[in-house]
């Protein structure tokens, strides 16, 4: 009975881990959000797959744990790295009472990663990643913990900035972090990580109030030290030059 729990990352095979890959080869099932098992059912042929809908994570985790007890070889995927926003959490609450199932987790390449080395090298310091979807956070812890962060001066990666029902969520989280940051604070914005249509881009924080941003963007706020350099986003380890 074993059950990986895989961070596939950005989608893509070659920003896949080699033990991501290994731990998929070993599994005679794979289980996931259908448009991330699309992503690696073209990479193994031959494999079993089951899929659930948006907003099926819970569902999702238990039958991937029901089919580990059959003693199946399973792996539960999920884009960037399982731990970080990812179905690790949810899957190991799902086999509590399964003390018997051996549980393997594995990690993968998250898109705070990605996405910096898209833009340069945003995260070379002290840095914060916050979630702007309310729909397991409150928005005024959301607020909170913008709002800390902020004035801690951590450079900030933001997950889940905007969607329709939430179009507003981004400009609302610049208006926070303005309060303690210059208007031409550089950031910087990466869409569709490793995958068709990647694109990257920078601006200042003032234009990123305005950016139309989406599920598939991760949003990125320099500190009071972070410059760019040569159309590149960089955030200094303070070693002298």
């Amino acid at each position: 009975m074993k059950l990986y729990i895989v961070g596939i990352g950005p989608g893509e095979a070659t920003q896949m881990t080699q033990r991501a890959q290994a731990a998929l080869e070993r599994s005679e099932l794979i289980v996931g959000y259908t448009a991330y098992v699309d992503l690696v059912r073209p990479l193994f042929p031959g494999k079993s797959f089951l899929t659930t809908s948006m907003r099926g994570e819970v569902e999702r985790c238990r039958l991937a744990v029901e089919q580990a007890l059959t003693g199946r070889t399973v792996s539960l995927v999920c884009s960037g790295d399982a731990g970080v926003y990812g179905m690790a959490s949810p899957a190991l609450e799902a086999a509590e009472a399964y003390p018997q199932l051996d549980i393997e987790v594995v990690p993968g390449v998250t898109a705070a990663c990605s996405g910096a080395a898209l833009l340069g090298a945003p995260l070379s310091h002290d840095f914060a990643v916050i979630s702007l979807s309310d729909l397991l956070t409150p928005w005024p812890l959301i607020e909170k913990r913008l709002a800390c962060a902020a004035e801690a001066d951590f450079v900030l990666c933001l997950y889940n900035p905007s969607s329709k029902k939430r179009a507003d969520y981004l400009r609302r989280a610049c208006e926070i972090v303005r309060r303690f940051r210059q208007a031409e604070t550089p950031a910087g914005v990466v869409r569709e990580i490793g995958r068709a249509g990647e694109s990257h881009a920078l601006m200042t924080l003032e234009e990123l109030q305005e950016y139309r941003a989406d599920m598939f963007t991760t949003v990125f706020i320099g500190n009071s030290q972070t410059k760019i350099l040569n159309g590149r986003l960089v955030t200094p380890r303070g070693y002298r030059t």
